[in-house]
């Protein structure tokens, strides 16, 4: 855009932009770019496989179908990426859903910088699997923020964030799908606003908690958590991820449903079964009872027994 007078007026050329990503947010979010005219899409950078994303995407059927250039890359090579990108004398990368850090060799390459995004709401809960520890530690809210990335986890400048409520009902799949709904609404805005959120980005404070990496013991349920414990996370490990888990028989089964029971008989002990069902089962908590369901496999079991 030019600065005329106290007006600030679009570009004149499309906006050239990297995309940097390899998840089912990455696809959305590429394909939002190459529908825009405010933006020419010069080259794609993703992956193949990824062990470490539940919602992995490869970006290469989209690409393709915009006729966009697209590199493949494994492990964490940046200076193959760094020496794809640099010739293309880009304005601006997105960086979205990637599971490295950028080093300054890629974030210094674009004229506007590298933009990046986090589903929460900086500078509160940076780090790892932000949709997940929200559901998991029962948040009435959280928020969808892009944010000009530095060499931090989370920490660079803000262009858009927008707050979006955890409804009690929600599990993953729902809060996932409402945060790229908004998300995408966000980054159109972005793409149509010209260099405005770029001279408006406010940096964050260096106060705020980063949440860690979790393991699968994370995932374990141990029936001497509260009911309402229990049911956050089954929900924050619903689709697309791997589900909630309790150890039956030497063997892991995963929880898809969990509903608070009407009852909770404070007299029993967790861990025993209140009710069978055909198709769910009540089992008393360390705080009040659950209704299971949707299991990845039929387990026998009856009234009274322990889990």
């Amino acid at each position: 855009r030019r600065f005329c007078g106290n007006v600030f007026m679009r570009f004149d050329r499309p906006l050239r932009v990297g995309m940097i990503g390899c998840v089912q947010f990455s696809e959305l979010a590429l394909e939002a770019m190459c529908l825009s005219d405010s933006v020419e899409v010069c080259l794609v950078i993703t992956r193949s496989a990824s062990p470490m994303n539940s919602d992995f995407c490869d970006l290469t059927a989209m690409a393709a179908k915009f006729d966009v250039p697209v590199q493949t890359v494994r492990g964490n090579d940046q200076n193959e990426i760094s020496e794809r990108l640099a010739p293309l004398k880009l304005d601006i990368i997105f960086c979205l859903g990637w599971s490295y850090l950028l080093k300054e060799s890629i974030l210094s390459l674009p004229k506007y910088g590298v933009v990046g995004y986090h589903p929460a709401a900086l500078p509160e809960n940076r780090g790892r699997h932000p949709l997940i520890w929200a559901l998991a530690l029962g948040l009435e809210r959280t928020a969808s923020t892009f944010f000009l990335m530095d060499e931090g986890a989370d920490s660079g400048p803000i262009l858009s964030q927008r707050d979006l409520p955890i409804p009690s009902t929600w599990y993953a799949d729902d809060l996932y799908q409402a945060m790229c709904s908004i998300a995408i609404q966000q980054l159109r805005d972005l793409l149509n606003a010209g260099d405005q959120p770029f001279i408006d980005a406010q940096p964050q404070p260096k106060l705020g908690n980063v949440w860690r990496k979790r393991s699968k013991a994370d995932g374990e349920i141990d029936w001497r958590m509260s009911a309402q414990s229990i049911r956050n996370l089954v929900r924050a490990l619903g689709q697309p991820y791997p589900g909630a888990h309790f150890v039956y028989e030497g063997r892991d089964v995963i929880v898809r449903r969990a509903e608070l029971a009407a009852f909770g008989h404070d007299n029993l002990e967790p861990g025993k079964i209140l009710r069978c069902e055909a198709d769910r089962f009540c089992i008393k908590c360390g705080q009040g009872a659950l209704w299971i369901s949707e299991l990845s496999e039929p387990i026998e079991l009856t009234d009274g027994e322990y889990l």
